[in-house]
């Protein structure tokens, strides 16, 4: 979702306060790209590696591998000042979603 609003909410703003928000609103749209395409990258490989499972009868979820993920992204959450549990939030989400697809691939394969 982008972060511009409204241009009529901007109406009677300084132009230079103007002109620096609609500079940090294009930063704002152009990294929301670059990460729904780095989690489209991400769902690429993570479904090679449910193909790869279900064709070795391995389980869709790994929970020792989960928690070395999360650990990793809350350090780097910390290393990066994001709230590590914001973190934890995002990943946990996106497993979850991992493990969904893997199961649904698990099943086709049966």
């Amino acid at each position: 979702m982008s972060e511009t609003s409204d241009p009529s909410a901007t109406t009677g703003i300084d132009e230079s306060v103007r002109a620096e928000l609609t500079r940090l609103r294009e930063s704002i749209d152009n990294i929301d790209a670059a990460v729904v395409h780095m989690l489209a990258e991400r769902f690429k490989c993570t479904q090679q590696v449910g193909v790869l499972k279900a064709e070795h009868n391995l389980p869709p979820a790994d929970a020792a591998r989960e928690a070395r993920q999360i650990a990793r992204l809350r350090e780097l959450a910390e290393s990066a000042k994001l709230d590590p549990a914001f973190a934890e939030k995002l990943l946990n989400f996106i497993i979850a979603e991992v493990i969904r697809h893997h199961e649904t691939i698990a099943d086709g394969a049966r």
